[in-house]
């Protein structure tokens, strides 16, 4: 063991060039290519030393053990995991790994299947357990340091390590090497490195306090509201709005060519309706932060580089929101999102804004109409959106999210006959993703014309607010866009009782406000801002101040008392009942089970336990395999459709023996 113990002498030294090699190695995994690691290496060479010595200063921790090469080896299998991570992650999607993608593990999961297939994820799960295996191997067979641990020496050496990466880092950001402001994140890793950039999204979110903040400063900004008109009482229309998943024209990027217009009834309501380009906070993921924005009003721009509220802050309050402004007015608020209702974790964000019913993809009947890719078709929400309108007599406020756009995209041609064929993509593989991507679009597109066409016969008045959220994940750069700019989508604002048509570019956080001053609405401290001060001298300075205000601050603007309690949210519009029960078949003990509102996610428990469930219609369910008896209780749950099998909402459970002796219900017709 002597090579160990000279290697131990030059540890240090070692520790920097193996720091080097590695942050090199980790680069060009999230780069993609060597070439482009080394190009920025040399082409950014404080920045490469600035991560490559962060990497170094969390290695110092080995000097604090005797197994020295066990922690070696497990601190560099930590950052090249997180470098993997981040590589694999690009492939699918622009934005990097971030911190908010710690706490969406779970919602990975979820979706792993739609990115990797099965034999991939058996794969992966076998290798992380020979790893754990080694490691384990490692650290009992492995070399230990001999003698006695210096620890007056080796923990002043790690915090000294410490402290003057601390300072490295301050000095690094005063003149300007790095920075804590990302305009856009996926450049600013490319810029600023993957080790600093991820750091900076773990611990740098929420919104920093103003400089000026003060109630008298509250006090001021509200004084520059007091010429905007107050709400008067009257009938207001019903407002949906219909978010669209990686939505937007196609015919923007330069080099690509259409056998005909993929999105004809959206161009057709651009030219009629007002409408323009709906600035969005994210490229290519961040569905969440653009639905926040487009409820709340407020701009993520002033939150933690990378940061989803949903995750974060909203998770622990309650938020101003269009749902709650519009609650006052007495309308009734509805969630509609076509994917399941964990994912994001909608379900436990929505009561914190206000809605009082969420129908998630468990939900509705037409669930298994798909994507090849496994997404649920948007056709589906037509009556979904039709279904929360009619069920209240009173307004409604319907926010809509779709999926079917949603990537990764194919690399090979898996659509028979495409309505729209593509060409002029810079390779076949991106042609083919490109193909597959325009024709959901053409088929979102007929999704529109459908719904468009139903609301104009509705008899009361409705305003229909369309955008995307944001451009696909399909490695688009500026100078591929005619617009030159990738966060921004487009947007139409229709109406069946002839609003005006104004032309205008609007941002995400400005659109809630705007359709309300549209309709004679002026209610909502964050609204009521943006109706009297956007574009105004020091709007965006304001702006941060009275989102700080609202949710970190001492809530001067509510009278320090947040003024909006969590709702009590239903899921779904009308409850699943348990009506009936037949005996069907003795051989196999067959049970049809008849009631209301059931889903292919709706599933039997008896006696509490989960059991297999065949879908036939929204009425009838059946059961096969088990006698039961008259003490048997039984429900049907709505199940959700996350990685694992939880209860979203269930029926009233009713013993066997009073669903037999119901009359009511027929056979399913065969």
């Amino acid at each position: 063991m002597k090579w160990y113990k000279v290697f131990n002498k030059i540890s240090l030294i070692l520790h920097a060039l193996c720091s080097l090699a590695g942050y090199f190695i980790i680069e060009a995994i999230c780069r993609h290519s060597f070439t482009e690691a080394w190009t920025y290496m040399t082409g950014r060479p404080l920045v490469f030393l600035y991560n490559a010595a962060f990497i170094f200063t969390t290695s110092l921790i080995v000097y604090l053990f005797r197994r020295r090469c066990f922690w070696r080896v497990l601190v560099s299998i930590f950052w090249l995991t997180l470098g993997i991570i981040n590589g694999v992650l690009l492939m699918t999607r622009v934005t990097p790994f971030t911190g908010p993608d710690l706490h969406m593990i779970t919602d990975a999961l979820k979706i792993a299947n739609k990115y990797l297939p099965f034999a991939g994820v058996v794969v992966v799960c076998i290798l992380f357990a020979i790893l754990v295996l080694l490691l384990v191997m490692l650290f009992i067979k492995g070399p230990k340091y001999q003698g006695p641990l210096k620890y007056k020496y080796n923990i002043p050496l790690v915090l000294a390590g410490a402290l003057l990466f601390a300072g490295s880092t301050k000095l690094a950001l005063e003149k300007r090497v790095l920075s804590n402001y990302f305009g856009n994140i996926a450049f600013a890793y490319e810029d600023y490195g993957y080790p600093y950039c991820l750091a900076t999204t773990i611990f740098n979110t929420g919104i920093s306090c103003p400089r000026d903040y003060s109630e008298s400063e509250i006090a001021r900004i509200e004084r520059t509201e007091r010429n905007l008109p107050k709400t008067k009482e009257g009938d207001y229309p019903n407002i949906i709005f219909l978010q669209l998943e990686t939505f937007f024209d196609p015919t923007l990027v330069e080099w690509l060519k259409f056998s005909e217009d993929p999105i004809p009834t959206f161009r057709k309501l651009m030219e009629e309706y007002s409408s323009g380009y709906y600035k969005v906070p994210s490229v290519g993921a961040g569905t969440a932060n653009t639905e926040f924005e487009s409820i709340t009003g407020m701009s993520l721009h002033y939150f933690g580089p990378g940061e989803y509220p949903y995750k974060s802050i909203l998770k622990e309050k309650t938020c101003e929101s269009a749902p709650y402004v519009l609650k006052n007015l007495g309308y009734s608020t509805h969630a509609i999102h076509n994917n399941e209702a964990n994912f994001y974790g909608r379900r436990t964000i929505f009561p914190n804004l206000g809605f009082d019913s969420f129908t998630s993809e468990e939900y509705m009947p037409e669930e298994d109409e798909k994507t090849p890719l496994g997404w649920v078709q948007d056709k589906i929400l037509t009556d979904e959106i039709l279904k929360a309108m009619e069920a209240t007599e009173e307004p409604d406020y319907v926010y809509t999210i779709s999926v079917q756009g949603h990537g990764a995209y194919p690399e090979e041609p898996i659509l028979n006959d495409p309505a729209v064929k593509v060409s002029g993509a810079p390779t076949t593989e991106k042609n083919y993703q490109w193909e597959y991507y325009v024709n959901q679009l053409r088929e979102m597109d007929d999704f529109i014309k459908e719904l468009t066409e139903r609301l104009s016969r509705y008899p009361e008045d409705v305003v229909l607010v369309m955008y995307g959220d944001h451009l696909p994940t399909l490695d688009l750069t500026v100078d591929d866009v005619k617009n030159k700019y990738l966060f921004q989508t487009s947007y139409v604002i229709w109406d069946n009782f002839g609003l005006p048509k104004k032309d205008e570019n609007l941002a995400a956080y400005q659109m809630a406000a705007e359709v309300m001053d549209r309709v004679g609405i002026h209610d909502g401290t964050i609204f009521r801002y943006h109706q009297a001060r956007r574009n105004t001298k020091n709007y965006q300075v304001d702006l941060e101040t009275l989102q700080y205000d609202l949710l970190y601050g001492e809530k001067y603007a509510y009278d320090k008392e947040n003024p909006f309690e969590r709702t009590k949210m239903r899921m779904g519009i009308y409850d699943t009942t348990l009506d009936s029960l037949q005996f069907v078949a003795s051989s196999n003990f067959t049970y049809y089970i008849g009631g209301t509102n059931f889903t292919p996610s709706s599933e039997v428990q008896i006696n509490g336990e989960w059991y297999d469930t065949i879908y036939v219609n929204p009425t009838t369910l059946i059961i096969t395999g088990r006698e039961l008896d008259d003490f048997d209780r039984l429900a049907v749950i709505q199940r959700s459709n996350s990685s694992t099998r939880k209860a979203l909402s269930k029926s009233y459970d009713r013993s066997c023996y009073a669903l037999y002796s119901q009359n009511k219900w027929k056979l399913p017709e065969k």
